[in-house]
């Protein structure tokens, strides 16, 4: 049960894709009622409404729920897209989602195993993998030298879905990352990092509790 007429939102504030996902109802202005999770201690209601037990987790007004990052975003934007981030430069949908797809796949595969290498057990081959990640950061890089965005001038659901997880890549060593032959991507990121939306997502809230008052995310109106 939600304890506002709005859908409600599990999330962690520097999850990925958590990020992501309010990066979209920022975006679409769809006010939900933010509920930070520590994923130490998962709240019950958390766990009740997603076995899964990960964050973002929307649950509608309705009752439903909606357990992927991905799905979140686009439930967000076709209700209101005032950015055009679904429809940017022309490019079909579908091409922006095989693009976010190679990030959610093997780059995030390798991303886990640079970041984390103990929790993945494989220490000793941290740097392998940020090599294989890096094969992918050099051709959204390329892509960038062509235009300001990942698939055009203007910024598109590949971008915003995207970002977070180059954003943890890039924070695991911040100092390696900046040598690296990447300026465009380096650009982006920066100008991401700095943008209006990304410091709206960023704010911190206290972890939600049983019967306290709502958090409504984005504020409305």
């Amino acid at each position: 049960m939600t304890s506002t007429p709005y859908p409600v939102l599990y999330s962690f504030r520097r999850c990925p894709y958590a990020m992501r996902a309010r990066l979209a109802l920022a975006a679409s202005g769809q006010v939900c009622e933010l509920r930070e999770v520590v994923l130490g201690h998962k709240p019950a209601a958390l766990l009740d409404a997603s076995a899964k037990g990960t964050v973002p987790v929307l649950i509608e007004s309705s009752g439903q729920v909606i357990e992927e990052s991905l799905d979140i975003m686009l439930w967000a934007l076709r209700r209101h897209d005032p950015h055009q981030w679904l429809l940017a430069n022309g490019v079909p949908l579908q091409q922006m989602l095989q693009l976010v797809a190679q990030c959610d796949g093997e780059f995030k595969f390798h991303l886990d195993r640079y970041k984390y290498p103990s929790r993945h057990a494989v220490p000793e081959d941290a740097l392998g993998h940020r090599v294989h990640g890096g094969v992918f950061l050099a051709d959204l890089n390329a892509r960038l030298s062509v235009h300001l965005h990942l698939m055009g001038e203007s910024e598109s659901l590949a971008d915003m879905a995207i970002a977070p997880f180059v954003r943890q890549f890039a924070h695991t060593d911040p100092v390696w990352f900046a040598r690296q032959p990447w300026r465009a991507l380096q650009s982006w990121l920066s100008k991401f990092e700095n943008s209006p939306i990304y410091q709206q997502v960023m704010d911190k809230h206290a972890p939600w509790q049983p019967n306290q008052p709502a958090v409504l995310f984005p504020a409305p109106l």
